[in-house]
This record gives structure tokens, sequence and C-alpha cells, in this order.
């Protein structure tokens, strides 16, 4: 059997981590048996959805490379692929179903349920009671007559649904505790119930990877797909693994409203699609004892969805960050250095000269260890591109570093440095050594950190001698300047 998963959001919202990590199960699943990726719309509910939301799900896929195979803009053998193109589908399943008998009209108000309840001495929130299932034609007239509207209910089985779980293992639903649910509503118009499992089957789907939430469903899935196959639609009940919750803090699910859920924020911090999908993946999964750091292309290697831990994953940022900050580490610095631009560019510089993409590639290297996302890098480097007003001191960094007693230092490092014929990288270090350590026996970081923030305007920078060298001599000696005039010095 080819493996056929989908992956089938609701174009509501930003993509959010939780959504992606089931996104990447699912491809990783795909990709490991040789089977297909569908990407399917369901965009049924005109309330919430939103074009936007649409457009920033195809977005996240693309970003992080999470190519489909049949779906939107691609197109496929069971299309269409967006659930608002597929009502006529949905209206034929469901006269099959009735013709057979698998679905009946129900009338019963929630209070008359919650009624018959307390008469039988039963919890009243029990939900529906299957009242309904054997109404007569006069019944259903009368219903009708009182300008009752009804909805449709499928018939569930009566006896117990056990599947094995590719995660959880076998589970089992005993006879008589999921109460027949609702498919459409009296107008015929679908519900999400029939129109998600009905997809499923007309599209093939052998493997369902989803959250673990959803779990409670299983069973009116598989009775719906048992009805389908009987009235000569798909082969049945699919194949299930239900993935743990992606949790935050206090253990509780990481929903939508959650900041650290928006994956476009992690997008803008500068995390590469490599690290965060990475990260993502051990959120249930794990390569292996004692590694955290993989490729897709190892992790499609070895993913194995038996291996899918069912215990709840706490998304931790502290983590995600080291886990990036490795991946950039591993890009050549070529590739390292075109990603950063981007970040770059927020920050203001655009490399657009020779002379900048030259710079870029010479500084890169001095970033590339010290970056945890992207942006640290473009925060870095900013300084070396700009000059004038551009040129801005960190306030917090200029008030612990630039106060007075910065001046005399700042002062000594200009008349050693303006004397230098050899402005190289060895000859700088001599020279602020020699001037600060030395000639005023300050101590490596009270000698150092006065020239790091006027140079560079902040305390985390590239290292200090290479980052002079890249800036120049006469912007360097500019910037000392600036640093003493800022301190109170020279007069």
């Amino acid at each position: 059997m080819t493996v056929r998963v989908r992956f089938c959001p609701s174009p509501t919202g930003t993509p959010h981590v939780g959504l992606i990590r089931t996104a990447l199960f699912n491809w990783a699943h795909a990709r490991h048996s040789g089977g297909s990726f569908v990407f399917r719309i369901e965009d049924t509910d005109a309330s919430r959805d939103s074009v936007e939301s649409y457009e920033a799900l195809l977005d996240a896929l693309r970003w992080l490379g999470l190519d489909w195979d049949e779906g939107p803009e691609i197109g496929g053998d069971h299309g269409p692929y967006r659930q608002s193109e597929r009502g006529e589908l949905y209206a034929d399943a469901l006269a099959k179903l009735i013709d057979a008998g698998e679905v009946y009209e129900s009338f019963s108000k929630a209070e008359e349920i919650e009624a018959r309840h307390r008469a039988a001495g039963r919890d009243p929130k029990l939900g529906y009671d299957n009242a309904d299932r054997e109404l007569t034609d006069e019944q259903r007239a009368a219903y009708r007559a009182e300008g009752r509207a009804p909805v449709y209910r499928l018939r569930m089985p009566d006896r117990d649904i056990t599947f094995t779980d590719l995660v959880r293992g076998d589970v089992t639903f005993r006879a008589g505790t999921v109460p027949d649910f609702v498919l459409a509503r009296g107008d015929g118009s679908p519900l999400y119930p029939l129109t998600n499992p009905l997809d499923d089957a007309l599209m093939g789907i052998t493997d369902v990877l989803r959250g673990e939430d959803l779990l409670s469903s299983t069973p009116r899935q598989i009775a719906l797909l048992e009805a389908l196959q009987r009235v000569g639609i798909g082969d049945g009940p699919f194949r299930y693994g239900h993935l743990p919750l992606v949790t935050g803090e206090g253990n509780r699910k990481l929903s939508k409203r959650d900041p650290e859920s928006n994956l476009f924020l992690y997008r803008e911090r500068g995390f590469v699609p490599e690290g965060l999908l990475n990260y993502l993946a051990l959120l249930g999964w794990s390569i292996g004892e004692n590694r955290d750091v993989f490729t897709m292309d190892e992790m499609v290697a070895a993913f194995d969805v038996s291996r899918v831990s069912g215990n709840s994953a706490r998304f931790d940022l502290k983590k995600a960050e080291a886990i990036n900050a490795s991946h950039l580490r591993a890009l050549p610095v070529e590739d390292f250095a075109r990603r950063v631009q981007p970040y770059l560019a927020v920050e203001g510089v655009a490399i657009d000269t020779d002379a900048d993409r030259a710079l870029l590639a010479a500084a890169a290297p001095l970033v590339q260890e010290r970056s945890v996302v992207l942006s640290d890098a473009a925060r870095m480097l900013r300084f070396l591109f700009v000059d004038g007003a551009d040129f801005v001191l960190d306030e917090d960094a200029a008030s612990k570093n630039l106060g007075p007693d910065a001046a005399p230092v700042l002062e000594a490092a200009l008349t050693g440095l303006d004397a230098l014929q050899d402005w190289s990288t060895s000859a700088i270090e001599e020279s602020l050594k020699a001037s600060l350590i030395d000639g005023l026996g300050l101590k490596p970081r009270k000698a150092f950190a006065p020239v790091r923030v006027a140079v560079s305007g902040r305390t985390v920078s590239p290292p200090l001698y290479e980052s002079m060298e890249l800036l120049g001599r006469e912007r360097s000696l500019a910037r000392l300047r600036g640093g003493v005039e800022r301190a109170g010095g020279l007069g």
C-alpha cells in the first residue's frame, strides 16, 4: 500500500508551531515511506476563513520547505483541494448515506434531550440520546408542521470500536459511549464531521497523523468511513496516529493566542527553516539518544511514526534557540551572509554595491559563531555599514561604558592607534594592549569595553580588533573621537 497522508488546516489566523509540527510529521512520514503528502484547505467557515490566512499557510510551507505532492497551486487527481469548491461531492455522499439508512433526520431540541435524561435519572449533560433513530413518517411530518428544522445524524454501530493507533497502540471506545452525531444541517449544508473524513476517503488517504486532542472524534470517523464504504465511497477506516500535544507554560496546550506559538515571529527573529524544523521534530520524536541536531534529510531517513512519543511535549524557547544556533554555525559562510542580508535591510542597511558585498563576506565569519538567530548577526554587523547620523549608540551600553571614566581610556587608545602605520588586526591588537593594559594598567574588560562601544555602538559585537580593521582607520578613529566627546574628555 502506498502511504498517502494529508495536512488539512483551516485558513484562520496565523500558522502556529503546533500546527506546523503536525505538518512536519506527516511530511516526514510520507517522504520516509515514499508516499504522497496531500495539502488540503478546509475553508467552509466563511465567517472565520480569510484570504490572508490562506496565503499565510502557503507562505509557511514554502518557507519551511515542506513541499506537497497534491494541493493548491499544484493540483492532482483528487481535487479540488479547497473544501469550499467540493460542495457537490458532499451533497452526493450525504444523499447516498440517507438513501441507505445510514443517516437519519433528528428533530430533538437541546432542552428536550436534557429533560429526557433527567426523567431517566441520568446526567442532563450527557448529550444526544439517540431518541430520533426510529421516527415514523408521521412523526417527522408533525415536527415539520411545527416549523422544526432537522439535522442529519449518523447511526453509530452498537458495538465497541477498537483500532490500533500508530502512536498509542490499541484504543477501544465502548459501545454506547459515542452518541449518533450530526453530519449536516437540515438544508443539507455539511459540517466538519462529514467533510473531513469524506475528503480523506475520496482522496485515498491511508494514514492520518493528527493531534491527540482529536482522539475522541476517531470512533465517529471510523463509523462514518465504514458507512461510506457500504455505500461505495472509499475503502473504509484509515490508520490513525495521534500526536502528543505541544504545550506551553504550565503544561497547557499551546494555543494560537500564545505569543510563542506564532510561526512567523520565529522567521522575523531570524530562525532558519532547518533550525526551526529540527526543533519541532524533537517535540514528540527523537532521531537517537544524545543527538538533537540533524538535517531534514536525516530526519526523513530515520522517521518512524511508531517511535513518536505519546507524552505531551513542552515548547522550550531556549532549546529552540540553541538548535537554531547550531544550524547557523553549520551553514557555508557564503550562505550565512546571503541569509543575513534581509535582516540587515530591517536594520536599514542595503547590501547593493560590490564594496558592501565584499565587506559582508569578510565580516560574516566574525559573527556566525556568535549568532543565535540571523537578526543577532544583523545587529552586530550594522555598525560596519553606517556612518554619520545613521550610526547610533545603544543608550544602555553608552551610559554604562562611555561615562567620564572612559575618557582617558579612549584618549589613550586614540593616541596609540593614530601612530599606527599598519592598520591590521594584529597591529591594532598590539597597540591597544600596549596603550591600555601596559600603559594604563587596566584589566582587559575595563580597557576594551569603552573602545568596543565607541566603535560598534554595542557591548556585543564581532571581535574588536578584526572589526576595527574592517571598519578602517579613519572611520575607527572618528568613532573613538565621538566616544571621547560622549565621555566628556579632551577639555
